[in-house]
Protein backbone atom coordinates (compact mmCIF):
# COMPACT_ATOMS: atom_id res chain seq x y z
CA UNK A 1 0.00 0.00 0.00
CA UNK A 2 3.00 2.23 0.78
CA UNK A 3 4.95 3.41 3.85
CA UNK A 4 3.85 4.32 7.10
CA UNK A 5 4.54 5.61 10.15
CA UNK A 6 4.90 3.10 13.14
CA UNK A 7 5.71 3.66 16.58
CA UNK A 8 6.19 0.41 18.45
CA UNK A 9 5.30 0.75 22.33
CA UNK A 10 3.89 4.75 21.79
CA UNK A 11 2.85 4.16 25.48
CA UNK A 12 3.94 1.35 27.25
CA UNK A 13 2.14 -0.23 29.98
CA UNK A 14 3.51 -0.30 33.89
CA UNK A 15 3.15 -3.69 34.36
CA UNK A 16 5.46 -6.74 33.91
CA UNK A 17 3.61 -9.21 32.77
CA UNK A 18 3.70 -13.05 33.67
CA UNK A 19 5.16 -14.64 30.04
CA UNK A 20 2.18 -17.56 30.22
CA UNK A 21 -0.72 -14.98 30.62
CA UNK A 22 -2.96 -14.18 28.12
CA UNK A 23 -2.32 -10.91 25.83
CA UNK A 24 -5.39 -8.83 24.21
CA UNK A 25 -4.29 -8.48 20.63
CA UNK A 26 -6.64 -5.97 18.98
CA UNK A 27 -7.00 -3.05 16.45
CA UNK A 28 -8.21 0.47 17.51
CA UNK A 29 -9.09 3.48 15.50
CA UNK A 30 -10.26 7.09 16.48
CA UNK A 31 -14.04 5.91 17.09
CA UNK A 32 -13.37 2.94 19.40
CA UNK A 33 -10.78 4.97 21.55
CA UNK A 34 -13.32 4.92 24.56
CA UNK A 35 -14.06 1.29 23.90
CA UNK A 36 -10.22 0.06 24.80
CA UNK A 37 -9.87 2.32 27.76
CA UNK A 38 -13.27 0.03 28.89
CA UNK A 39 -11.69 -2.59 27.60
CA UNK A 40 -8.34 -2.17 29.91
CA UNK A 41 -10.57 -1.42 32.96
CA UNK A 42 -12.45 -4.17 32.84
CA UNK A 43 -10.14 -6.56 31.88
CA UNK A 44 -7.38 -5.58 33.95
CA UNK A 45 -4.79 -7.89 32.32
CA UNK A 46 -2.01 -7.27 29.35
CA UNK A 47 -3.35 -5.86 26.20
CA UNK A 48 -1.34 -5.18 22.76
CA UNK A 49 -3.75 -2.16 20.82
CA UNK A 50 -2.32 -1.51 17.29
CA UNK A 51 -3.85 2.28 17.00
CA UNK A 52 -4.36 3.87 13.55
CA UNK A 53 -4.57 6.91 13.34
CA UNK A 54 -5.08 8.63 9.43
CA UNK A 55 -1.90 11.19 8.53
CA UNK A 56 -4.37 14.32 8.02
CA UNK A 57 -5.26 17.69 8.81
CA UNK A 58 -7.08 16.01 11.69
CA UNK A 59 -3.66 14.05 13.14
CA UNK A 60 -2.55 16.25 15.77
CA UNK A 61 -5.91 16.88 17.27
CA UNK A 62 -6.28 12.84 17.56
CA UNK A 63 -2.89 12.14 19.05
CA UNK A 64 -3.91 14.31 21.80
CA UNK A 65 -7.26 12.53 22.21
CA UNK A 66 -4.90 9.68 22.28
CA UNK A 67 -2.63 10.81 25.12
CA UNK A 68 -6.22 12.46 27.10
CA UNK A 69 -7.56 8.70 27.20
CA UNK A 70 -4.25 7.06 28.55
CA UNK A 71 -2.79 9.46 31.05
CA UNK A 72 -6.49 9.72 32.32
CA UNK A 73 -7.56 6.09 32.97
CA UNK A 74 -4.80 4.34 35.32
CA UNK A 75 -5.50 1.27 34.17
CA UNK A 76 -4.66 2.05 30.54
CA UNK A 77 -1.35 3.56 31.63
CA UNK A 78 -1.26 -0.10 33.65
CA UNK A 79 -1.64 -2.66 31.23
CA UNK A 80 -2.23 -1.29 27.58
CA UNK A 81 0.94 -1.44 25.05
CA UNK A 82 -0.28 1.02 22.70
CA UNK A 83 1.52 0.64 19.01
CA UNK A 84 0.81 3.74 17.13
CA UNK A 85 -0.01 3.63 13.60
CA UNK A 86 -0.26 6.83 10.91
CA UNK A 87 -0.45 6.40 7.03
CA UNK A 88 -3.16 7.34 5.14
CA UNK A 89 -4.77 3.82 4.31
CA UNK A 90 -7.89 2.88 6.20
CA UNK A 91 -9.01 -0.74 7.25
CA UNK A 92 -5.78 -2.68 6.38
CA UNK A 93 -6.71 -4.91 9.33
CA UNK A 94 -4.64 -7.92 8.91
CA UNK A 95 -1.78 -5.48 9.15
CA UNK A 96 -2.80 -4.33 12.37
CA UNK A 97 -3.53 -7.85 13.55
CA UNK A 98 0.12 -8.47 12.44
CA UNK A 99 1.52 -5.36 14.88
CA UNK A 100 -0.95 -6.26 17.72
CA UNK A 101 0.49 -9.82 17.66
CA UNK A 102 4.49 -8.54 16.85
CA UNK A 103 4.68 -6.60 20.17
CA UNK A 104 2.55 -8.69 22.51
CA UNK A 105 4.49 -9.35 25.54
CA UNK A 106 3.01 -13.26 26.38
CA UNK A 107 3.86 -16.14 25.16
CA UNK A 108 -0.58 -16.39 24.43
CA UNK A 109 -2.76 -14.08 22.77
CA UNK A 110 -6.15 -14.14 21.86
CA UNK A 111 -7.25 -12.13 18.56
CA UNK A 112 -10.14 -9.96 19.79
CA UNK A 113 -12.05 -7.10 18.59
CA UNK A 114 -12.24 -4.21 20.97
CA UNK A 115 -15.78 -3.97 20.49
CA UNK A 116 -16.17 -7.58 22.44
CA UNK A 117 -17.08 -7.32 26.07
CA UNK A 118 -15.41 -10.35 27.77
CA UNK A 119 -18.11 -11.51 30.33
CA UNK A 120 -16.00 -13.84 32.09
CA UNK A 121 -12.42 -14.39 33.68
CA UNK A 122 -11.18 -16.42 31.08
CA UNK A 123 -7.77 -16.01 31.67
CA UNK A 124 -8.44 -17.41 35.29
CA UNK A 125 -10.14 -20.47 34.04
CA UNK A 126 -7.13 -20.91 31.51
CA UNK A 127 -4.36 -20.69 33.53
CA UNK A 128 -5.92 -22.70 36.21
CA UNK A 129 -6.37 -25.75 34.21
CA UNK A 130 -3.37 -27.78 33.66
CA UNK A 131 -4.50 -29.77 30.49
CA UNK A 132 -5.45 -26.04 28.89
CA UNK A 133 -2.35 -24.69 29.27
CA UNK A 134 -0.15 -27.60 28.41
CA UNK A 135 -2.40 -27.47 25.25
CA UNK A 136 -1.38 -23.89 24.89
CA UNK A 137 2.28 -24.73 25.29
CA UNK A 138 2.27 -27.41 23.18
CA UNK A 139 1.20 -24.89 20.29
CA UNK A 140 -0.84 -27.05 18.41
CA UNK A 141 -4.46 -25.64 20.11
CA UNK A 142 -6.30 -22.33 19.76
CA UNK A 143 -9.28 -21.89 22.23
CA UNK A 144 -12.84 -20.66 21.08
CA UNK A 145 -14.53 -17.80 23.32
CA UNK A 146 -18.38 -18.35 22.15
CA UNK A 147 -19.48 -14.90 20.45
CA UNK A 148 -23.24 -13.69 21.21
CA UNK A 149 -25.35 -10.49 20.08
CA UNK A 150 -28.40 -9.23 21.15
CA UNK A 151 -30.92 -9.88 18.63
CA UNK A 152 -32.31 -5.90 19.72
CA UNK A 153 -29.37 -3.85 19.03
CA UNK A 154 -30.10 -1.76 21.95
CA UNK A 155 -29.84 -4.48 24.23
CA UNK A 156 -26.04 -4.06 23.51
CA UNK A 157 -25.50 -0.64 24.38
CA UNK A 158 -24.68 -1.12 28.33
CA UNK A 159 -22.05 -3.91 28.95
CA UNK A 160 -22.97 -3.71 32.58
CA UNK A 161 -26.64 -5.20 32.08
CA UNK A 162 -24.46 -8.31 30.11
CA UNK A 163 -24.57 -11.70 31.74
CA UNK A 164 -21.72 -12.75 33.54
CA UNK A 165 -22.40 -16.69 33.96
CA UNK A 166 -23.18 -19.33 31.37
CA UNK A 167 -26.50 -19.70 33.48
CA UNK A 168 -27.44 -16.26 33.25
CA UNK A 169 -26.46 -16.25 28.96
CA UNK A 170 -28.22 -19.52 28.55
CA UNK A 171 -31.47 -17.92 30.16
CA UNK A 172 -31.41 -14.92 28.01
CA UNK A 173 -31.14 -17.59 24.80
CA UNK A 174 -34.09 -19.39 25.59
CA UNK A 175 -36.02 -15.98 26.44
CA UNK A 176 -34.79 -15.31 22.47
CA UNK A 177 -32.76 -11.85 23.49
CA UNK A 178 -29.66 -13.31 22.79
CA UNK A 179 -27.97 -15.54 20.07
CA UNK A 180 -25.03 -16.26 18.34
CA UNK A 181 -23.10 -13.73 16.79
CA UNK A 182 -23.99 -12.49 13.30
CA UNK A 183 -26.33 -15.18 13.34
CA UNK A 184 -27.65 -14.31 9.55
CA UNK A 185 -24.34 -15.27 8.49
CA UNK A 186 -23.96 -18.91 9.75
CA UNK A 187 -20.90 -19.66 8.34
CA UNK A 188 -19.16 -16.94 10.31
CA UNK A 189 -19.42 -18.26 13.71
CA UNK A 190 -21.85 -21.90 13.02
CA UNK A 191 -18.52 -24.51 13.45
CA UNK A 192 -18.72 -23.27 16.89
CA UNK A 193 -21.72 -25.55 17.27
CA UNK A 194 -23.50 -23.47 19.75
CA UNK A 195 -26.09 -26.33 20.33
CA UNK A 196 -23.67 -28.21 21.73
CA UNK A 197 -22.27 -25.47 23.86
CA UNK A 198 -25.37 -24.69 25.81
CA UNK A 199 -25.41 -28.63 26.63
CA UNK A 200 -21.93 -28.92 27.81
CA UNK A 201 -20.78 -28.69 31.43
CA UNK A 202 -16.63 -28.10 31.83
CA UNK A 203 -15.29 -30.05 28.85
CA UNK A 204 -13.55 -28.12 25.92
CA UNK A 205 -14.67 -29.76 23.03
CA UNK A 206 -12.90 -29.44 19.29
CA UNK A 207 -14.14 -27.76 16.26
CA UNK A 208 -15.25 -30.75 13.66
CA UNK A 209 -16.78 -29.29 11.11
CA UNK A 210 -14.75 -26.48 9.86
CA UNK A 211 -16.02 -23.57 6.93
CA UNK A 212 -13.53 -21.26 5.46
CA UNK A 213 -15.71 -18.59 7.15
CA UNK A 214 -15.36 -19.47 10.03
CA UNK A 215 -14.65 -16.51 11.88
CA UNK A 216 -14.57 -16.90 15.89
CA UNK A 217 -12.18 -15.12 18.56
CA UNK A 218 -9.26 -17.67 19.61
CA UNK A 219 -6.64 -17.93 21.96
CA UNK A 220 -3.08 -19.36 20.84
CA UNK A 221 0.36 -19.39 21.38
CA UNK A 222 2.19 -16.80 19.66
CA UNK A 223 5.41 -18.16 18.82
CA UNK A 224 5.61 -20.45 15.58
CA UNK A 225 1.89 -19.46 14.57
CA UNK A 226 0.78 -18.28 11.02
CA UNK A 227 0.64 -14.55 10.70
CA UNK A 228 -2.09 -12.89 8.71
CA UNK A 229 -1.98 -12.11 5.23
CA UNK A 230 -1.80 -8.52 4.39
CA UNK A 231 -3.09 -8.36 1.06
CA UNK A 232 -6.53 -8.53 2.29
CA UNK A 233 -7.68 -4.48 2.71
CA UNK A 234 -10.69 -3.91 3.89
CA UNK A 235 -13.93 -5.30 5.44
CA UNK A 236 -14.56 -9.22 4.18
CA UNK A 237 -12.26 -12.09 4.35
CA UNK A 238 -9.48 -10.66 6.30
CA UNK A 239 -9.96 -12.46 9.50
CA UNK A 240 -11.35 -15.69 7.88
CA UNK A 241 -8.23 -15.86 5.95
CA UNK A 242 -6.17 -15.29 9.21
CA UNK A 243 -8.21 -18.07 11.14
CA UNK A 244 -8.09 -20.59 7.89
CA UNK A 245 -3.94 -20.31 7.47
CA UNK A 246 -4.43 -20.68 11.21
CA UNK A 247 -6.18 -23.77 10.81
CA UNK A 248 -4.72 -25.24 7.90
CA UNK A 249 -0.97 -24.90 9.67
CA UNK A 250 -1.64 -27.54 12.01
CA UNK A 251 -3.86 -26.05 14.95
CA UNK A 252 -6.79 -27.44 15.95
CA UNK A 253 -9.52 -25.36 17.23
CA UNK A 254 -10.95 -26.35 20.58
CA UNK A 255 -13.92 -24.45 22.24
CA UNK A 256 -14.00 -23.17 26.09
CA UNK A 257 -17.25 -24.68 27.78
CA UNK A 258 -18.36 -21.35 30.17
CA UNK A 259 -16.79 -18.22 29.11
CA UNK A 260 -17.95 -16.28 26.57
CA UNK A 261 -18.12 -12.79 25.15
CA UNK A 262 -20.46 -10.31 23.63
CA UNK A 263 -20.60 -7.52 20.99
CA UNK A 264 -21.46 -4.20 22.04
CA UNK A 265 -23.65 -2.41 19.53
CA UNK A 266 -22.35 0.16 17.13
CA UNK A 267 -23.10 1.07 13.32
CA UNK A 268 -21.08 -0.29 10.35
CA UNK A 269 -20.12 1.90 6.82
CA UNK A 270 -22.29 -0.70 4.87
CA UNK A 271 -21.79 1.04 1.84
CA UNK A 272 -17.81 0.88 2.23
CA UNK A 273 -18.46 -3.10 3.42
CA UNK A 274 -20.21 -3.67 0.26
CA UNK A 275 -18.18 -3.03 -2.17
CA UNK A 276 -14.76 -4.32 -0.15
CA UNK A 277 -16.41 -7.82 -0.16
CA UNK A 278 -16.78 -8.09 -3.45
CA UNK A 279 -12.79 -7.30 -3.91
CA UNK A 280 -11.63 -9.25 -0.90
CA UNK A 281 -14.35 -12.63 -2.15
CA UNK A 282 -12.53 -13.00 -5.02
CA UNK A 283 -9.19 -12.55 -2.99
CA UNK A 284 -10.04 -14.90 -0.59
CA UNK A 285 -10.95 -17.77 -3.71
CA UNK A 286 -7.63 -17.64 -5.54
CA UNK A 287 -5.51 -17.29 -1.62
CA UNK A 288 -7.44 -20.54 -0.21
CA UNK A 289 -5.70 -22.53 -3.28
CA UNK A 290 -2.63 -21.03 -2.65
CA UNK A 291 -2.17 -21.16 1.18
CA UNK A 292 -3.20 -24.93 0.40
CA UNK A 293 -0.53 -25.94 -1.97
CA UNK A 294 1.95 -23.70 0.02
CA UNK A 295 1.48 -25.32 3.35
CA UNK A 296 1.14 -28.96 1.38
CA UNK A 297 4.22 -28.91 0.01
CA UNK A 298 5.71 -27.48 3.16
CA UNK A 299 4.33 -30.33 5.08
CA UNK A 300 5.18 -32.88 2.26
CA UNK A 301 9.17 -31.54 1.95
CA UNK A 302 8.76 -31.97 6.11
CA UNK A 303 8.40 -35.49 6.30
CA UNK A 304 5.05 -34.50 7.85
CA UNK A 305 2.59 -35.32 5.38
CA UNK A 306 1.44 -38.37 7.10
CA UNK A 307 1.27 -37.19 10.68
CA UNK A 308 -1.45 -35.34 12.31
CA UNK A 309 -0.62 -32.28 11.89
CA UNK A 310 -1.55 -32.01 8.13
CA UNK A 311 -5.02 -33.21 8.85
CA UNK A 312 -6.62 -30.29 8.84
CA UNK A 313 -5.45 -29.26 5.48
CA UNK A 314 -6.47 -32.79 3.92
CA UNK A 315 -9.87 -32.43 5.28
CA UNK A 316 -10.20 -28.31 4.18
CA UNK A 317 -8.43 -28.37 0.84
CA UNK A 318 -9.77 -31.41 -0.40
CA UNK A 319 -12.80 -28.91 -0.81
CA UNK A 320 -10.71 -26.52 -3.25
CA UNK A 321 -10.98 -27.16 -6.84
CA UNK A 322 -8.08 -28.48 -8.72
CA UNK A 323 -5.96 -28.69 -5.40
CA UNK A 324 -5.26 -32.79 -5.32
CA UNK A 325 -3.91 -32.69 -8.96
CA UNK A 326 -1.87 -29.26 -8.60
CA UNK A 327 -0.60 -30.91 -5.52
CA UNK A 328 0.52 -33.70 -7.46
CA UNK A 329 2.13 -31.70 -10.36
CA UNK A 330 4.27 -29.64 -7.23
CA UNK A 331 5.59 -33.18 -5.95
CA UNK A 332 6.24 -34.75 -9.02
Amino acid sequence: MGPMNLTPYFFRAKAQFDKEDITMSTLVTRNRFPVLSRLATNHKGPISAAVHINDDEDKDEVIKELRDLYTGNPDMQQFVDLHLIIDTYDRQFNLWRNIAKLFARTDYIMMLDVDFHICTDLRKSIRSNPDIMDRLRDGRTALVVPAFEFEKQADGNDWKTFPTNKKDLVQLVDDGKIGMFHNNWFKGHGSTNYTRWYETDDDIYKVTKYDFSYEPYIIYKKDGSPWCDERFIGYGANKAACLYEIYLSGIEYWVLPNDFLIHQTHRYPEDARRKERQYNRKLYTNYREEVCLRYARKFYMSGEWETTKADNLKHECAKVHGFQRNFMTTTE
